[in-house]
């Protein structure tokens, strides 16, 4: 289903000629049954008739169809390839970069807010049902000894493109965040790895959370606390270097088999407006949750969506711990944790709440008519066009190193080391503005710059997005390039040099109108893998 609609001139045209053909011919049948006589007096003309008519229509369409012919034919292109046509193509200007943009964004990048709307509503009154069912029901009882397991908090948190207004193409996938509840007798101790001596760089920004007493029970009944917190301890921890500490995976066990009991609680009552599946996940990829439009729901925009519910324990002042990011490389064996660490105590940070603060900020202090979030939607769209022809491997590595977050990251920093969006990010430097971008990406890549994580980053955006929790203010800036390869990286930074100097092709041969084509098509790209003689 596609969210931008076209005129077809195709099927139009040949409509509105039997459209036409039909209403004459009614109107003949309606004046007859009138009782019009059916032999003209004196041999007069008694109306136009339905033969002149339909002739003339199409006579109309004919010309119509001659035209279109014609103007295809003495286009540049078609004249090389007759090579006698009157008509030269250097007295036919090439569109610019910047229509060619503008084209695209509009036909094939561009979401229909009306669309987005629609389906972001959904979203919402699906999960909430299922996270008020969740929350309800429960755990299924108290753990023997005691003390009671995890819980949905009862509210979810909508993150992710779709909600910061630079989603593309299809509003078909979504992101939302369950947030837990903890047992009143555990409390969490956080703490950074980003400090921690001989860790790789894939570990940098992840934490790890130990139990501890809570401060009204520190120094009097300890062991009371450790006998009530056992059998949490037992069923959602794991021991690193001689503490408890509590387990991802071990969470997101629980968690997907609580979704699956609250949604056959609330199957039966969306039957009427849906089909709902769940996709059991892993530590890579937390559980999907499937909506299907129903044939009997005529509700307006119904899509076909998939929603990753990500679990997510609450820090405070907004920011989460979730799953911890995937490896860098999606082949290859797990590396080694020093000095006891396990993979599956790892967690990674959510700062989602922050970041939309962030980018409300920026919206606040641009400029009426700021592209800079068109450009992230562009620089989205370059990254998937460079992915054309790429193989599995190398297509994955692609999508890893220049991921959403990555690109929003780059946007966000450009934006902030140039202050506030300026007169500079206006419409009319809408190509400039995207080539500074692909730029300064590129010398991320290069390790010209260092990409920071836009909160964990060296004094990063506190001031403008509130306050932080403590073990955030006091964490290690996170690169979040650092975990990837440099040889990939070069790689990287050199198709996505080659994917910027062929964009006016790309773009002529994958989207916008027929009327730009006017450039040869792209080189072939079934090349496999990274290319390594560009420069």
């Amino acid at each position: 289903m596609s969210v931008h609609y076209t005129l077809n001139l195709r099927v139009f045209w040949p409509l509105v000629t039997g459209l036409c053909t039909a209403l004459v011919c009614l109107y003949h049948v309606l004046r007859g049954s009138a009782g019009a006589p059916a032999e003209p007096p004196d041999g007069a003309d008694s109306g136009f008739p339905l033969l002149k008519v339909a002739i003339l229509l199409l006579l109309g369409y004919v010309l119509l169809r001659c035209r279109h012919l014609v103007r295809q034919r003495f286009l540049p292109g078609s004249s090389r390839l007759a090579g006698h046509s009157p008509f030269s193509p250097r007295h036919l200007r090439e569109p610019g970069l910047s229509i060619l943009l503008e084209s695209y964004y509009e036909h094939e990048v561009r979401l229909s807010p009306h669309v987005l709307g629609h389906s972001k509503a959904h979203v919402s009154r699906i999960v909430g049902e299922l996270v008020r069912a969740g929350r309800a029901r429960g755990s299924p009882g108290p753990i023997p000894g005691g003390a009671l397991a995890l819980a949905f908090r009862g509210d979810f948190i909508q993150v992710g493109s779709s909600y910061e207004q630079h989603k593309i193409r299809r509003p078909d996938s979504f992101d939302v965040l369950v947030p837990l509840r903890l047992p009143p007798p555990v409390a969490l101790e956080p703490r950074s790895l980003g400090t921690e001596p001989a860790l790789a760089p894939a570990f940098g920004s992840c934490f790890v959370c130990a139990l501890k007493a809570p401060p009204s029970l520190s120094g009097t009944s300890g062991g009371q606390w450790l006998r009530d917190c056992k059998p949490f301890a037992d069923g959602f921890c794991v021991d690193v270097r001689g503490r408890r500490h509590l387990s991802a995976a071990s969470v997101l066990r629980w968690f997907q088999s609580h979704l699956q009991r609250s949604l056959a609680t609330v199957r039966y009552s969306l039957e009427g407006r849906c089909r709902v599946s769940l996709t059991p996940g892993g530590l890579e990829q937390p559980p999907t949750l499937h909506i299907l439009p129903c044939r009997t729901d005529y509700g307006c925009c119904r899509l076909s969506m998939a929603v990753r519910l990500i679990p997510a324990v609450h820090l405070g002042d907004g920011v989460f711990l979730v799953a911890p990011p995937p490896p860098p490389s999606p082949v290859g064996p797990l590396l080694e944790l020093p000095g006891g660490l396990r993979t599956e105590a790892l967690w990674g940070v959510n700062t989602a709440r922050q970041e939309q603060k962030l980018l409300g900020w920026l919206q606040e202090r641009a400029p009426p008519g700021a592209c800079y979030l068109k450009c992230l939607q562009l620089l989205k769209a370059l990254r998937d066009l460079g992915a054309r022809g790429l193989d599995p491997v190398a297509a994955t590595q692609w999508g890893r190193i220049l991921s959403s977050y990555v690109l929003k990251t780059v946007l966000l920093t450009v934006l902030l080391r140039d202050g506030v969006p300026a007169h500079g990010w206006e419409e009319a430097h809408l190509s400039e503005c995207l080539e500074e971008l692909v730029q300064f990406l590129r010398g991320c890549l290069l390790r010209r710059h260092t990409l920071f994580h836009c909160v964990l980053g060296p004094g990063g955006a506190a001031t403008e997005v509130g306050p932080l929790p403590k073990v955030l203010r006091e964490a290690a800036p996170v690169d979040l390039l650092a975990a990837f390869d440099p040889h990939a990286r070069e790689l990287t930074a050199a198709r996505l040099l080659s994917t910027w100097r062929r964009l006016p092709q790309l773009l002529q041969a994958y989207g916008g109108p027929r009327y730009l084509a006017r450039c040869p098509p792209p080189r072939s790209q079934r090349t496999q893998g990274f290319p390594e003689d560009e420069p």
